[in-house]
Parts: C-alpha cells; sequence; structure tokens
C-alpha cells in the first residue's frame, strides 16, 4: 500500500469542491456516468486503431445502490486505469492557485468543469469517501484500488479484479443519502443520460407477478437510455413518423407538432439536433425552456439563452454540439465564437425550412399560419436578420379569412386605401365579434380590414410602420369611417357653432361615469344614412396601453384611463330633433348613448339593466 497527497497548492480544495465548485450537487450523477461512458468510448477508440483486440460486446455502463452499506456504484467495462494513470489522472489537479481560482470562476462556478477535469471530483460533494477500483485493459496490468475520505491524503494498494474497467464506490454523506433512494436516483438518470451513447443500466426491468401480486424483477438488464438518439441518426433515413414518435417521447403530454427542422452541420462548428414547431393551444402553453442542450448526448442544459435566438427559445426539442463543452455559463456564452455562429446558423436554417415550406405548400403552410405567427412575429421583433428573410413568408389574414404576403397585401390596398397625403392606411380589427359593425362599415367603404387578435400583433403593428414606406395602422374603431382613410378635405358641418355647442353639451349632461374612463363629444358629417351617434377609441393611446402589458418601463400607461370619443351625426334626423327640443328627449339620449357603450362593451351591470328596462319602454 501506498499513501500520498493530491496534489493541489492548498489543503482547502475539497472545502471549495463541496460548498462553492457545483451549484447543484445532484450534477454529480452526470459527471460519473459520462466519465464511465468516455471510458467504454475509449475502449471502442483503441479497437478501431488496433490497440485492443478484445470483445467489445456488452459495454455497458452500470449504476447500484446498496442501502445498507450506505453507498452508490457506477461501473464500467471500459478501459481501466493503470497505478500509473490513477496518479496522473486522479492525484494531480492542476491548480495555480486558490486564490486565483476562485477570483477567475467566482461569478460563473460552473465553468470550471471541464477546464480542470474536475468531474470525477464532484462525487466529494455528496460522499464522505470515495473509493476506485480499476483495472487497465492493457495485458498483464494489476488491479489497484485508492480510496480517499475529503482530504488532500489518499491511499493506492493492489487488489483483484477479474475483467478491466472502474468501480467508483461512493460512501455516501449524511446530506448525500438522498439520492441512495431508487425513485430519485432514476429521475436524475434519466434527466441526464437518456441519451449517452453507451447503454447505461440501472437495476432490472420488472414485471407484474399475478401470484405475489407485486412487480417483481427479472433477469433482464434495466437500460435507461436510448444510444443512438433521432438527431444522431441521417435525416435521409428517417420518416416523418420517425419524428413523431420522437416528440412524444420528449414531450407526451403534448399535441402533435406542426412541423420540424433537424439540424446537422460539420463546418464551421459541429451541430446537430432537432427542433419543432409546438402547436399552440394558448399563450400559456409559450414557455421557455423546452429546448434541451447535449453536448456529445450529455444533457447540460434546458437554459439556452445564448445559444438558441430568443424568440426560438419557444421552440421544442434539442441541440447537441461538442463545440459546447458542459461548462455552460452565461458569460461564457456571450463571449464564445462558436456560440454566435451556433445562434446565427440556427436563425438562418429556421428561416430557410420556414421559406421552404411556404413555397412547396402554401396552402398547408396558410392552415397552420395561427400556430406558426406568435414565433415569426417574435422573431421579426427581435432578431432584425430573422425580419428581413421572414417578411417574404410572414401572413396577414383578412376578416374574410383570406391570407396575403405583406406585399400581396400592399398592392391589394394601394388604391382604394392610400390617403391623400400618399399615405397606404391598413385597417385592422383585433376582435372580429366586438368590432363587428365597424369592419361592415369599412368594407361598405370598399376598404380591407385586416385580424390582428395576436398577443404581439399591436407590437408588430408598430415595428411595421416603421419597416414598410409611408404606410400606417389604423384600427377601425379609432375614427369614424370617412376620416379612417382622408381622401378630400373633410366636409363642413351645416350646424352652426351654437348648435354644435348645445348638442356636446347635452350629450356630455347625459353621460355615464366609468372607472378609468374618458369619453369626450363631438359633431361631425356622416351622412344621412350613418348612425346616429358613433364610440370611437383613440388609437395611439390604446397601443401605447396594449403595448405597455408586455413592455417594462410603460407601467405608467396602464395608469392612464382609456379614451373614447363620442361623435355625433350632424346629419341623422335623430340628432337633428333632439337638437329641436333637446329638453325633451332624455330617454332617446341615453338611448344613443348607451348603444354606443354596448357596442363597445363599455355598459355593464345596473346601466345595463336600465338600458334593456328603457328599450322594452321604448318599444311600447
Amino acid at each position: 500500500m501506498s499513501k500520498g497527497n493530491i496534489g493541489v497548492t492548498t489543503e482547502n480544495i475539497f472545502p471549495v469542491i463541496k460548498k462553492f465548485l457545483y451549484s447543484d450537487h445532484e450534477i454529480f450523477v452526470r459527471e460519473m456516468v459520462s466519465n464511465a461512458v468516455d471510458a467504454t468510448q475509449k475502449l471502442k477508440a483503441l479497437a478501431a486503431t488496433g490497440e485492443y483486440s478484445g470483445s467489445l460486446d456488452n459495454l455497458k455502463v452500470s449504476v447500484s445502490i446498496d442501502k445498507e452499506a450506505g453507498t452508490l456504484t457506477f461501473s464500467d467495462n471500459g478501459v481501466g486505469m493503470t497505478e500509473e494513470e490513477v496518479d496522473r489522472y486522479i492525484n494531480q489537479i492542476a491548480f495555480s492557485g486558490v486564490t486565483d481560482f476562485l477570483e477567475k470562476y467566482k461569478d460563473t462556478a460552473t465553468s470550471i468543469i471541464g477546464h480542470f477535469g474536475l468531474g470525477f471530483y464532484s462525487s466529494f460533494m455528496v460522499s464522505d469517501k470515495v473509493e476506485i477500483v480499476t483495472k487497465s485493459y492493457k495485458e498483464g496490468s494489476q488491479a489497484v484500488k485508492w480510496s480517499c475520505d475529503g482530504s488532500p491524503e489518499y491511499e493506492i494498494e493492489p487488489c483483484e479484479k477479474a475483467e478491466h474497467g472502474t468501480d467508483i464506490i461512493l460512501h455516501m454523506s449524511e446530506e448525500g443519502k438522498e439520492f441512495l433512494n431508487e425513485g430519485k436516483l432514476s429521475m436524475l438518470l434519466n434527466k441526464y443520460c437518456k441519451f449517452m451513447a453507451i447503454p447505461v443500466v440501472f437495476g432490472k426491468k420488472q414485471e407484474w407477478d399475478k401470484d405475489e401480486k407485486k412487480m417483481k424483477d427479472t433477469d433482464e438488464d434495466n437500460v435507461i437510455n436510448t444510444t443512438a438518439p433521432l438527431w444522431t441518426q441521417q435525416p435521409s433515413s428517417l420518416k416523418d413518423e420517425d419524428y413523431k414518435n420522437f416528440y412524444r417521447a420528449l414531450y407526451p403530454m403534448g399535441d402533435e407538432p406542426l412541423f420540424w427542422i433537424h439540424l446537422n452541420v460539420d463546418f464551421p462548428f459541429h451541430l446537430t439536433g432537432i427542433l419543432y414547431f409546438p402547436r399552440v393551444q394558448s399563450n400559456i402553453d409559450l414557455q421557455p425552456g423546452k429546448i434541451q442542450l447535449y453536448c456529445n448526448q450529455v444533457f447540460v442544459t434546458d437554459q439556452v439563452e445564448g445559444i438558441v435566438p430568443q424568440f426560438l427559445t419557444l421552440l421544442h426539442g434539442v441541440i447537441d454540439s461538442p463545440d459546447i463543452p458542459l461548462n455552460v455559463s452565461r458569460s461564457y456564452l456571450q463571449s464564445d465564437a462558436n456560440v454566435k455562429k451556433i445562434s446565427t446558423y440556427i436563425t438562418k436554417k429556421v428561416a430557410d425550412r420556414l421559406a421552404g415550406i411556404f413555397k412547396s405548400d402554401r396552402a398547408d403552410y396558410e392552415k397552420k399560419w395561427d400556430d406558426l405567427k406568435i414565433f415569426i412575429n417574435f422573431g421579426m421583433l427581435t432578431d432584425e436578420s430573422f425580419y428581413d428573410r421572414a417578411k417574404d413568408f410572414a401572413l396577414v389574414k383578412d376578416a374574410d379569412g383570406k391570407y396575403f404576403t405583406l406585399e400581396e397585401y400592399k398592392t391589394l390596398i394601394q388604391s382604394q386605401q392610400t390617403d391623400k397625403d400618399g399615405n397606404l392606411v391598413y385597417l385592422y380589427a383585433n376582435n372580429a365579434d366586438e368590432q363587428y359593425s365597424y369592419i361592415e362599415n369599412a368594407k361598405a367603404k370598399g376598404y380591407s380590414v385586416l385580424i390582428l387578435d395576436g398577443s404581439l400583433d399591436t407590437s408588430v403593428v408598430s415595428m411595421l410602420e416603421q419597416k414598410l414606406e409611408k404606410s400606417r395602422f389604423t384600427r377601425v374603431d379609432a375614427d369614424i369611417i370617412d376620416r379612417l382613410i382622408v381622401k378630400e378635405e373633410a366636409k363642413e358641418s351645416t350646424l352652426s357653432e351654437d348648435e354644435r355647442k348645445a348638442l356636446t353639451e347635452t350629450f356630455n349632461s347625459k353621460l355615464p361615469t366609468l372607472d378609468k374612463t374618458t369619453i369626450t363629444v363631438e359633431v361631425s358629417s356622416m351622412g344621412e344614412a350613418g348612425a346616429p351617434a358613433v364610440l370611437t377609441q383613440n388609437e395611439y393611446m390604446r397601443r401605447m396601453k396594449d403595448i405597455s402589458r408586455y413592455q417594462s418601463g410603460m407601467g405608467f400607461y396602464q395608469q392612464m384611463p382609456d379614451t373614447y370619443s363620442l361623435v355625433l351625426n350632424s346629419d341623422n334626423d335623430t340628432i337633428k330633433a333632439i337638437l329641436a327640443d333637446a329638453n325633451g328627449k332624455d330617454d332617446t339620449i341615453e338611448q344613443i348613448i348607451d348603444l354606443a357603450l354596448l357596442q363597445n362593451g363599455l355598459l355593464k351591470g345596473a346601466a345595463l339593466d336600465k338600458f334593456i328596462k328603457r328599450s322594452y319602454k321604448l318599444t311600447k
């Protein structure tokens, strides 16, 4: 037996590992299994070069629990280690000094992993003692046993081991005993190891015993992983059903995806993966964290901001790249050139795929548009390069349910919806039912109306006004129909200033008081066939309030009242009659006001009840 001190420059290394190195203690499971997988993969590589001529059958990694002994063991039948290799790989930790180490990595502890080969030492976060029993594949090698109790001191001695490979036995600390629970360990193995390249075995498969009426172990190994996941296979060899089955395996409770993108690139970086566009039932479904990041089939994180463009974090799927090591940290992602290239590549790949679907099967693309537009709109809002590509396949839908590209729609409305100043006016509604009469008035005028009812559409409208030359968007209830698109100077009202003032004061006196709502009264000429009054809502203030729901720093808009205008039609006979006999028309005035409020969803409670009773009275 020999003893020694682990080659570090301070005895404080183990407290650093236990308390600082890994923010999440469960990560040791990933490190232990991935190291064991590496050992078996190395044996394959040696066999390929002729340095190993033994059998490669039944290569695997096994994980086992011994609750009585309080141990957790990770075993592999890979290359193993000689005593000299144990000394080189386990006993020597290359630190220039813990002071420099702590200073350099104080903000990004996880970036240590990989840089210093400390994956093995994560075991000391949960163990009072760690033992390694290992035997090299090299002919004539002596098996050795290494042990350490979490201090820099270790012991190493010869031992017996029949086959090459390595067993790492963790004597779990009081804090680490939670990992001796089969359910918890199974969950962690499934999280971190379900796609590793070598079979990972945890216990035996079970089946129902009819006689004993309970689940019992069989003789078959319980392999918890798929060694050749779909993204590692050639797209040409896969069918649609393969992609759908893989999606179901990833998201058992999810609906069938709209479509998918298979990523496969070798230069200038290595990247594989599959991204799915999910079918969106509601905005609640749109949560980031559904893309899993892998490094050589080892799970890294599901927080992929910085690797995947922000708007694509709403997609589902997996990305695997050996150029993104296990030591993912925010500062690393921000500075790494490969990561930036990967993000750019993914954006282009997604845009190319969408453009291809649009061109090859537009009818199918239009059917999926209502689900797709949340992703595409978010992309155009947050990524300039994506907007440049997406503007050719982004669609808008009109009130008749027809779809157009931006360029197609511009051509459609140019002749009818250009105002006297040469501005192209896009009319839209965000609720086809509530704004039905406004839509119909616009259509009767020969105008087209878009339906923009998505959660991001208000922001998209503001963006398009900046992108599209001499264009503006106006909701159909923002003004009376003749002022939505002004093509000539407004007609002068036939009423005198005193008559206009009298009408305004009469209606003002009957306006109800609504919470956080301001209504002003004005008079305009809208034609004899026009309604007695129309309630319009200020476009600018309404839009700012809509945007402020999603944009920080604009909360003050939410405190401001909704602003409406009650526009009286000076050409209408009813309004003329009220003007001629204002004192005797209270019910009529209130009825006109309530009808305008009702049309805009502002008549509720007692006021609505009063309106209904008055309506019955007026029919007598």
